[in-house]
């Protein structure tokens, strides 16, 4: 049976891996362990959203001992044509080999983008938002912005099986 950890604690991340590894894998125990992203709160660049990300995995699957550790992470980035919400997903082996990837991008208004460089995190700016409580562990920003046709949850799911390329192609990344 192949043991996956995951860095975190959210339901919707959690059965995001369980989802794909099942998928890909079928027989897997998932095991998840709350782990410090080791970045701020809600990341503003790429590289920090992406480091969040390894940072959880590699926590995960030292203290899980897993065959895997999984960490997803979700900040933002300014880009000349506005500021995007962005994912990473970081898969780390047992051999310390890295796959990663980087989530699609959903414009954020400007309202948003203002909220979140006074220091706050994207999911309490999405609660107060939408008048709820707790939406990252839910439909999250995905689900809304999407008008519910995505959530974050199938959004998570997309990138665990794009940052598992780098496992399924191991011939052209190890060279």
């Amino acid at each position: 049976m192949l043991k996956v950890g995951v860095g975190s604690k959210n339901p919707v991340k959690i059965k995001a891996v369980e989802n794909v590894f099942r998928k890909v894998f079928q027989d897997v125990e998932i095991q998840s362990i709350e782990a410090d992203s080791g970045v701020s709160h809600t990341p503003s660049s790429w590289e920090e959203i992406a480091q969040g990300a390894i940072n959880r995995a590699k926590f995960a699957i030292q203290k899980l001992g897993s065959d895997f550790g999984v960490g997803l992470e979700g900040g933002y980035e300014k880009t000349k044509f506005g500021a995007f919400m962005r994912g990473a997903v970081a898969i780390v082996d047992k051999e310390g080999k890295l796959g990663i990837s980087a989530g699609k991008g959903i414009l954020l208004p400007e309202r948003v983008v203002k909220e979140l460089e006074k220091g706050k995190e994207l999911g309490a700016v999405m609660d107060e938002i939408q008048n709820e409580k707790n939406t990252k562990q839910k439909w999250g920003a995905v689900g809304f912005f999407t008008n519910g046709y995505s959530n974050r949850q199938e959004s998570f799911e997309q990138d665990v099986l794009y940052a598992l390329a780098r496992f399924f192609r191991k011939e052209l990344y190890e060279l």
